[in-house]
């Protein structure tokens, strides 16, 4: 049974491994000082927010989300949901699937209208249940990096 919940101080390690994983898929590499940026921010929980799927009791998902406002939407927040990953001894046993209700049940919960992400459009395994579970609405992501 998947057992979804807020991180752990003790999930330290177990998330840590995980979270490089998905930066290591998306051909990242990332300073510790993030690593231990992004666990303080979670464990706090105020801006940034995460949630860790667990089997057997080991940590095997984890999903990064945060609440914004919205120029279209004022009396309510939109949820992005930022990063999403499950260990690839566990894909296609419903712990992606669990965290995503999981992450819009939160936002439901907290008073946002809209739970929404992106991912890369090679990204052919995760579409595959996003497109289940979510619309794909055809947008298309630019960035400016300014640092």
């Amino acid at each position: 049974m998947i057992e979804i919940g807020k991180l752990l101080p003790s999930d330290r390690d177990a998330w840590e491994g995980l979270f490089r994983a998905y930066i290591a898929f998306y051909e990242r590499v990332e300073p510790g000082s993030m690593y231990d940026r992004a666990w303080h921010e979670f464990m706090a929980d105020t801006r940034l927010h995460a949630l860790g799927a667990r089997l057997d009791g080991r940590l095997v998902g984890i999903t990064h989300f945060l609440t914004h406002g919205s120029t279209s939407a004022p009396d309510t927040d939109f949820c992005y949901l930022q990063d999403l990953f499950t260990g690839p001894d566990v894909r296609g046993k419903g712990v992606g699937r669990a965290l995503i209700a999981a992450v819009a049940d939160w936002a439901r919960d907290h008073g946002c209208s809209r739970v929404y992400w992106s991912t890369h459009e090679s990204n052919s395994t995760a579409r595959y249940l996003y497109d289940k579970v979510a619309e794909n609405r055809g947008f298309i992501r630019y960035q400016i990096e300014l640092s």
